[in-house]
């Protein structure tokens, strides 16, 4: 290990975690958008109920983990930054009305990407683009002032704020959430009858665990140089496209491997479902479409702290108080724009 850069140790966790994302996208039908559309417009739950399982495994996981000294969940920057509810519900509508307008999420992209939708690549860059533009770039100063991100030694997180509160340990109010999610999502008859969805659930759930153990683990390796982190598709697009300009400005990370593992794990889950085809878009209004809701996402992404995934999933595998409001103002800004473009506001 002595031999590896930290940074490389901590990528090859990233690659890991998001090899095994991007094959429960497209093997198991894991998406943001595909679950609200289904749910809303398709009659069918299924997809939005796998959310419950992915959930489940991913915070009963990561609690053990913790309880077992395998994770430092409070080391993440979900629960050491002050949690701004303005910056959550403002940069999640945001953020879900621009996923409507591409057609995907910053993860879904990546996936389509790596079955070789030439259309998701524009989503992927203009929104990696937009990331770093409100986070350091023109638009940085206004987030700031705006949406200042301060660190606090108060537990950010509910099962860390109720342990401080009363004495007992976080998995304590964890494990009865994760159950909740579980039993919300097993309920329904449709996902019991589809065991192949349920496995790849559980698959995304673990590699959420998977990467909080594995960056754990370089975290202490290198004194704390290393930061804890969990799957996330705002920033790290833009990390990642900076590293493949020029890895003397970005270096490899855990957002490189990740990336790197999605759109691995996406290609070889299209192989084998036969689904790998190229694909480009032959509307100018369409792609203006994919890129403007791009755009909003990297702007919105970055002032919530986080995408569907980060904070649907990351943030509340770690129950981090910004995680539901987060994920509600997504959800509501994703129907909003689906609504937008199925039925263009008109009243029925």
């Amino acid at each position: 290990m002595d031999s590896i850069p930290m940074e490389a140790l901590s990528a090859l966790v990233g690659l890991g975690g998001g090899l095994v994302l991007g094959l429960a996208a497209r093997l198991g039908d894991f998406c943001t958008l595909g679950a609200l559309e289904s749910a809303a417009y398709g009659a069918d739950q299924r997809r939005l109920r796998l959310w419950g399982v992915v959930l489940g495994v991913a915070i009963a996981g990561a609690f053990l983990a913790e309880m077992l000294g395998f994770a430092d969940l409070g080391a993440t920057f979900y629960l050491t930054l002050e949690w701004n509810p303005l910056a959550s519900i403002f940069g999640g509508l945001l953020f879900g009305y621009g996923m409507a307008m591409a057609g995907n999420c910053g993860f879904g992209a990546l996936v389509r990407f790596g079955g070789g939708d030439l259309r998701s690549l524009v989503v992927v860059v203009v929104m990696g683009i937009f990331a770093f533009v409100t986070l350091s770039g023109p638009l940085g100063p206004l987030r700031t002032l705006l949406f200042e991100q301060v660190e606090t030694p108060e537990p950010q997180g509910i099962a860390h704020w109720l342990a401080a509160q009363t004495g007992l340990a976080p998995i304590t109010f964890a494990l009865p959430v994760a159950a909740a999610l579980m039993v919300w999502a097993l309920v329904h008859a449709p996902l019991r009858r589809d065991p192949r969805r349920i496995l790849w659930g559980v698959a995304a759930g673990l590699a959420i665990v998977f990467c909080l153990v594995g960056t754990t683990a370089v975290y202490r390796e290198s004194l704390g140089a290393v930061g804890v982190e969990a799957p996330s598709f705002t920033a790290p697009l833009g990390r990642t496209i900076l590293y493949f300009m020029t890895s003397t400005a970005g270096g490899i990370t855990f957002s490189v491997g990740l990336v790197a593992g999605v759109l691995a794990g996406a290609f070889s889950g299209s192989l084998l479902r036969g689904m790998f085809r190229w694909e480009a878009c032959e509307d100018p209004r369409e792609l203006g479409r994919q890129v403007s809701g791009a755009a909003m996402m990297g702007i919105g992404g970055t002032v919530a702290i986080g995408c569907s995934i980060g904070q649907g999933v990351s943030a509340m595998s770690v129950l981090a108080f910004s995680a539901p409001v987060t994920l509600g103002a997504i959800i509501v800004g994703g129907l909003v724009g689906l609504r937008h473009l199925i039925g263009g506001f008109q009243p029925e």
